[in-house]
């Protein structure tokens, strides 16, 4: 995380927004003998108050046995991302610099059974697809009879249950309202420039 306050986010609601928004997420965690990584597309499971994180990895990918046994994982969420040029500030002697959105869970990995891997990847592709609208959507049922089934078996399912999650929404929080306007203008249609408009000033 940011180490300056003014770009922390701890909102859950913020935070929520922006996973599902951004469900593509690297899940790191120690194997045996170095830190490894794995990146999947989650489906974000609301608890009451409590969120989960659903993935999928293969088999074969390092993490696998590693969180089929529970172990502590990493998760982070990349957002949009942009480059702030001193050049757009009225003020002198500012520095380059880099606006940016993510979010971090923290927590344990636990597998999931086959009903569970079943109903992420039908919720995975779902959630996809709907973004493909009006496009009609594809579904498993689409594929031959017993496809489905046997690529199952090369898969793991995974939920991760953050006893952390927090984000780092850097948007120039720390320039004045005049500069934050600038670089806003200077990125036109960037997304970083939307999330800045979004964001409080103050």
């Amino acid at each position: 995380m940011h180490p300056a306050a003014p770009f922390r986010v701890t909102d859950a609601e913020a935070l929520i927004t922006h996973l599902t928004t951004y469900p593509f997420m690297g899940f790191f965690a120690a194997g045996e003998a170095s830190l490894r990584v794995a990146h999947a597309p989650v489906v974000l499971r609301q608890e009451g108050e409590a969120v989960a994180l659903d993935f999928h990895l293969s088999r074969n990918n390092v993490l696998s046995p590693i969180f089929a046994q529970g172990a502590a994982a990493l998760a982070v969420s990349q957002g949009p991302d942009a480059y702030v040029s001193p050049d757009w500030y009225e003020r002198p002697d500012q520095v380059p610099t880099w606006n940016y959105l993510t979010v971090e869970a923290e927590g344990e990995v636990t597998p999931l059974g086959e009903a569970d891997l079943v109903r992420i990847l039908d919720d995975l592709s779902a959630q996809a697809e709907a973004r493909l609208a009006p496009k009609p959507p594809w579904t498993r049922h689409k594929m031959s009879p017993g496809r489905f089934e046997a690529m199952l078996a090369g898969i793991q399912g995974f939920r991760l249950r953050p006893h952390r999650l927090e984000g780092t929404f850097k948007l120039s929080q720390n320039k004045p309202a005049d500069e934050r306007t600038r670089v806003t203008w200077a990125l036109g249609g960037h997304p970083i420039a939307q999330a800045m408009g979004r964001s409080p000033t103050d």
